[in-house]
């Protein structure tokens, strides 16, 4: 059995959503556990492939206490965390579908959208892990957030549609304030449109200046939030927020997982279509369990590896 205050090694890649999901799951840890939490850069440690297959560590920065789990997201830390299986008293944790066979790590901790089939050692998630915390309340302030993303193999990306419908927003409420975010994937074309619709009722983000805070702060102040579908990120997080959100309206790829993963949250009342904005504006409560997969998979590793749990 592991100690009362488990140690926990989140490895890295320095990707901004592979990083939201381990600092999600690390919260939680913290807070359900007691477990302290440490980063490690994975790519600054260049391990080779042999060490991966082998199994054989690399050295370590200095002053890391042992691990009870290790936990990686991105590609890009997979040789390491393959390199750290074989640490006495770790267990290992991937934070996606693997390239590598599953046997080789305790666990998989997987969003549903990637078809691997559910097992012993494999949660599947709804949506992608993040940090955001679920509201204990909604506010009444006429205030709705919007978060637009940008061209991806997953939906038909149109400016004109995009924009359209977040105008269409704007007149049709005119007595709600808006804030608008781009992202790094937003065309510069429909950020300069956007940039023209900065007013008294309308503030326009720059993604490159905003906090790692700021999204759950403009989460926490909005009574809407509405988003383009092609990041299941970005959808995951306005769900696990509790704030009614919606999807503006894009066609998705035939065959693309994460539009069936956005399909199925759609499908399970996490976010509304295009076509229901009136009940998104209008407050209606969502008929739903409330989504908070970070808690979910975080009691899962503790229940499996730090309280006795099977191993």
């Amino acid at each position: 059995m592991a100690s009362d205050a488990p140690t926990v090694w989140l490895l890295t890649d320095n990707k901004p959503g592979h990083r939201n999901q381990l600092k999600g799951l690390g919260n939680r840890l913290r807070v359900n556990a007691g477990a302290a939490t440490h980063w490690i850069d994975a790519p600054a440690l260049n391990v080779s492939l042999w060490r991966a297959v082998t199994g054989l560590p690399p050295a370590m920065p200095p002053g890391l206490p042992a691990p009870n789990l290790i936990i990686a997201a991105g590609t890009a830390t997979h040789r390491l965390l393959l390199a750290l299986r074989r640490k006495p008293g770790a267990r290992t944790v991937v934070l996606m579908k693997p390239a590598f066979p599953l046997s080789w790590v305790n666990a998989a901790i997987v969003p549903e959208h990637d078809r691997l089939p559910a097992g012993k050692r494999t949660l599947l998630t709804e949506g992608c892990i993040n940090s955001v915390t679920p509201l204990a309340r909604i506010t009444d302030k006429p205030e709705a957030l919007i978060l637009v993303g940008g061209p991806s193999p997953h939906f038909r990306w149109d400016d004109d549609v995009v924009f359209d419908q977040i105008s269409y927003l704007i007149a049709t409420y005119p007595s709600w304030r808006w804030t608008i975010s781009g992202s790094r994937r937003t065309p510069e074309t429909l950020s300069k449109r956007l940039q023209g619709l900065d007013g008294l009722k309308v503030t326009v983000a720059d993604p490159q200046r905003t906090h790692a805070d700021w999204l759950p702060h403009q989460l926490a102040a909005s009574r809407a939030v509405w988003i383009t579908p092609d990041s299941l990120s970005m959808v995951s997080e306005a769900a696990t927020s509790g704030v009614p959100a919606g999807l503006l309206q894009l066609t998705p790829n035939s065959g693309s997982r994460v539009a069936d993963g956005v399909n199925r949250m759609v499908e399970r009342g996490h976010v509304a279509r295009w076509s229901d904005h009136a009940a998104v504006m209008g407050g209606a409560p969502q008929d739903h369990h409330r989504l908070w997969e970070a808690d979910r998979a975080a009691k899962w590793l503790i229940q499996r590896f730090l309280t006795g749990g099977r191993r």
